[in-house]
């Protein structure tokens, strides 16, 4: 299954009118070294603020597991989902965080954040 926003879908945020925060932990994401083809490891949390649409959960875990066969930088990862989940939910506010398992003793946590009034 290739990575693509597509997968992602939402159902209609029922309060609007409402300033809410919504926290979202995947403690098994996977995906591939681009240089030495090893699985990277990591937990990643979704964190953000509805408008009009809120993504659907099943959907969301189709979607992260896709980056299993992706050669892909930490912080590409980490800022394609933000780019895709905003494009697709368009919240107020959101943040991804990546915090990835160390490899070679090195660990390594990437946050990149979207703002609409921005």
């Amino acid at each position: 299954m290739a990575v693509s926003r597509d997968l992602l879908e939402t159902f209609p945020n029922e309060f609007p009118q409402r300033e809410y925060k919504i926290e979202i932990v995947q403690p098994e994401f996977t995906s591939l070294c681009p240089k030495t083809g090893q699985p990277d490891f990591g937990v990643v949390k979704i964190t953000y603020t509805p408008k009009g649409k809120c993504v659907e959960l099943k959907s969301l875990k189709y979607y992260l597991q896709a980056y299993r066969t992706e050669g892909i930088f930490y912080e590409h990862v980490t800022n394609t989902i933000l780019d895709d989940l905003a494009a697709v939910v368009s919240p107020q506010w959101m943040r991804v965080e990546i915090s990835f398992n160390a490899r070679g003793g090195i660990t390594e946590t990437v946050t990149a954040m979207y703002n609409a009034a921005m």
